[in-house]
């Protein structure tokens, strides 16, 4: 079978750094053909004198009549896919122009910048039925590549067997500076969303806990008595250049009655790393940066402390620890496509991306309540 066609909406420095060279890990699967930007500048940029050539599009170009835009790019019959990789605000519009083009679809998180509008998107897409235009309805996935990163499936398989859950911690702190490349973009530098960096990023921490769990876990059973049901929460802004908050602490209770902890802050300049741990009653596991993950016996004594590694796919010359997990998951969408049963890899279904938003967003409602203890609302 021919590789997908596939193009990249968006020539941001993740699109640039991590979705091309996903795209291109795999060429019997995947094959990259076009980039589009808002930009002229942004999608010139994008491309490399020594890759091969790709077409570009940007909507600049097409209303000055120098080059054209995204509806001449989804008019093409040889693309079948895109990746978004654009402001959160500007995803949901987008990719319902590329679902009525007939276009397979992986956005990146967050679903949407609040529940109010992932709400919206699902529905949309549901009431959209099997066909479209006379064909059958194209994919839409979401990415979150903590979902396919080994670190976590590892930490997760070392929990199994060891029990009931007893408490719980997430540590993510490091700091966003000014002149960084995340920051020198005008979309985040002034957020027009809620929480700023702790939406934008702040998915990824949730969405891992929540693997370590077996809570949300699209790959096997749910475990429903460590379903986080309530929670409370505080915010900070503790750096004036990250508005409104950079940082959030909760506490957040399961079903069983068990309790644990988040803290996310992307203000903390003097203390930068991560642990996540989930304690039970025959043993915990510890998943630190760089893919660590220890594990120890009900004693409290090491039993295994490793490091996990994960390549990108076949392709040598980008072949790469890719501890990420977006090789992965860019090769998990192109798998779905090409089986062509009309199903999402169960890892990408954007009603996991909506859950993960959940937790988000009751966390910044409980903090702008005082701490406020809420429930939390998953959908199903």
């Amino acid at each position: 079978m021919a590789p997908l066609n596939i193009a990249i909406l968006g020539s941001g420095i993740f699109a640039k750094t991590e979705h091309k060279p996903a795209v291109y890990a795999n060429p019997s699967l995947t094959n990259l053909i076009a980039v589009w930007s808002r930009r002229k500048a942004g999608v010139s940029a994008f491309t490399d004198s020594s890759e091969t050539p790709i077409d570009i599009y940007s909507e600049e170009g097409a209303l000055d009549g120098t080059g054209k835009g995204l509806d001449e790019l989804l008019a093409r019959k040889d693309l079948d896919a895109v990746i978004i990789a654009l402001p959160i605000l500007l995803q949901p519009e987008i990719i319902k122009k590329c679902v009525l083009a007939g276009k397979h679809v992986l956005s990146e998180k967050p679903i949407a910048k609040d529940l109010e509008s992932a709400r919206g998107l699902l529905e949309w897409y549901e009431k959209l039925g099997e066909q479209v235009n006379g064909k059958t309805k194209a994919i839409w996935a979401v990415a979150e590549n903590f979902r396919f990163q080994e670190t976590w499936k590892v930490a997760r398989e070392a929990l199994k067997g060891m029990g009931k859950v007893l408490g719980f911690r997430v540590q993510m702190t490091t700091c966003v500076e000014r002149g960084g490349k995340y920051f020198e973009t005008e979309w985040r530098k002034v957020p027009d969303y809620q929480g700023g960096f702790l939406l934008d990023g702040g998915v990824h921490f949730v969405a891992a806990l929540q693997l370590l769990l077996d809570n949300n876990n699209p790959t096997a059973p749910s475990t429903p008595e460590n379903t986080i049901t309530r929670l409370s929460a505080f915010s900070a802004q503790l750096q004036p250049h990250l508005p409104p908050i950079d940082t959030l602490s909760s506490t957040l209770q399961l079903a069983s009655g068990a309790t644990g902890q988040i803290h996310i802050s992307f203000g903390t300049p003097s203390w930068k790393g991560y642990e996540f741990l989930v304690a039970c009653e025959g043993g915990s596991v510890s998943v630190h940066g760089g893919g660590r993950v220890v594990i120890r016996d009900g004693s409290g004594e090491v039993v295994k402390d490793e490091k996990v590694v994960q390549v990108i796919g076949e392709n040598e010359k980008v072949r790469k620890d890719d501890g990420n997990g977006v090789g992965a998951e860019v090769k998990a969408f192109a798998e779905s496509v090409a089986a062509g049963k009309g199903e999402v890899d169960p890892r990408q279904r954007p009603v996991l991306a909506y859950n993960d938003l959940v937790l988000i967003e009751t966390m910044i409602q409980s903090a702008e309540k005082n701490g406020q203890p809420l429930e939390v609302k998953y959908l199903a």
